[in-house]
């Protein structure tokens, strides 16, 4: 992991949860740092993936789950048999369209993690057959976005290099996410 969370300074374990998030989320934003706008679109790799689609992705996803958790419909609704548009750019959407959107998905979690009672709170997922049946706690929400933006910011990682070198230890120095070390 290109940058670390200092977890024992982030006050309590939602403030850690929140913490780990998003050093996630910063990673799979990196990865569209400097790109334009058509690589940011571009699948260079063996697979359809963008960097820009990934991050589509991953605020929708996570938008979903804060949808799950209060009972509300999915504000996308998706043909389960076809993800393929929730990892592109569609209609007007763009990279900084798609960046807006994250950073409001990601406020929004940010507050509701803060205002429920308790983090073993649970909330019942809609039925689907990659979800459990039995309900799910807040933290247990929280750490399946940990494992589902991590994956994603390193598959981001992987299309990065391959648009043009960069890894994402160079976009968290270029970026100030963290300083570079001497010597390198």
């Amino acid at each position: 992991m290109p940058t670390l969370v200092d977890a024992e300074n982030t006050g309590d374990e939602r403030g850690a949860l929140l913490a780990y998030l998003e050093a996630q989320r910063g990673g799979i934003r990196r990865a569209l740092h400097g790109l334009t706008p058509e690589q940011a679109a571009s699948s260079p790799s063996a697979s359809s993936l963008s960097v820009a689609g990934l991050v589509k992705h991953v605020a929708e996803v996570e938008q979903g789950w804060l949808r799950d958790a209060r009972g509300l419909p999915h504000a996308v609704h998706r043909d389960e048999t076809n993800w393929s548009g929730c990892f592109e750019l569609e209609g007007d959407e763009t990279v900084e369209s798609v960046l807006r959107f994250y950073a409001e998905v990601a406020r929004e979690t940010e507050e509701l993690v803060r205002a429920v009672p308790s983090l073993d709170d649970t909330f019942a997922l809609p039925e689907a057959p990659w979800n459990p049946k039995e309900p799910r706690s807040w933290r247990w929400m929280l750490l399946s976005l940990i494992s589902e933006v991590a994956r994603h910011a390193g598959h981001a990682d992987i299309i990065r290099e391959t648009l043009d070198g960069k890894t994402a230890f160079e976009l968290v120095w270029e970026t100030g996410a963290a300083p570079r070390p001497e010597g390198l």
